[in-house]
């Protein structure tokens, strides 16, 4: 294994990775929906939607009912739903199950975790606050923080630089293509997660390891580092 003067560095996203955000993610979508006098959409039918930020999913939701976004109506809509989820933002979102102990092992073992998400940056930390774990993350950043956004690798290099570690001694933990493709892109291991809001199966995403639980990240990135 190469040497390395910084900690290793391991950064996560955050919809459908650490926190199961689509039921309130829905939701919200939903009421600036009915606003425009649209249908709702089943969560289900948004999964794919999620992961790439609100104004995507705004946007996807009028493409799919056919309908027309202009910009203003577009950055509109977008102040609206960013104003009602941040009331709503932890009415049903949850840590997936062993996450809060995935992290609390790695920062045993002296790593430098992170979050790299296309949430913006604010709502990202304020999310992550209420549910306890946002002190464990030495860098947290959104598609605002840097001017530039998954799939863009220096998204996720600038986030490892945040953190204080290096992109030759990091991991990223992510559930989509864009998760993938950023990594690979940034030329950083990543493992991706079974249980996200992937819109194919992650099995042909071409990350380094998949994985189906928390309780399985730690020895696969164990052994990631091992065999070099």
């Amino acid at each position: 294994m190469p040497v390395h003067n910084s900690p290793p560095t391991i950064v996560f996203d955050l919809d459908g990775t650490l926190v199961d955000t689509a039921d309130d993610l829905v939701a919200t979508l939903n009421v600036v929906l009915a606003s425009e006098g649209m249908h709702p959409v089943a969560v289900a039918d948004a999964i794919p939607m999620v992961g790439r930020g609100s104004r995507v999913l705004i946007e996807s939701a009028f493409a799919a009912e056919g309908r027309a976004l202009d910009a203003a109506t577009l950055d509109r809509l977008l102040a609206e739903f960013l104003a009602y989820y941040d009331a709503h933002i932890v009415d049903h979102s949850r840590l997936y199950p062993g996450a809060g102990e995935a992290l609390d092992r790695f920062a045993a073992a002296a790593w430098r975790l992170a979050v790299c998400t296309n949430k913006y940056q604010e709502p990202a930390v304020r999310l992550l606050t209420l549910l306890g774990v946002a002190d464990k993350f030495a860098a947290i950043t959104g598609q605002d923080t840097f001017g530039f956004r998954k799939p863009d690798p220096r998204h996720l290099t600038e986030t490892i630089q945040l953190a204080g570690g290096d992109a030759g001694n990091a991991i990223m933990v992510g559930d989509s293509a864009t998760d993938v493709e950023t990594a690979r892109a940034a030329n950083v291991p990543v493992v991706a997660v079974t249980f996200g809001y992937s819109a194919v199966p992650v099995a042909n995403l071409g990350a380094t390891r998949v994985i189906g639980s928390f309780a399985e990240l730690y020895p696969a990135v164990a052994a990631m580092r091992a065999a070099g």
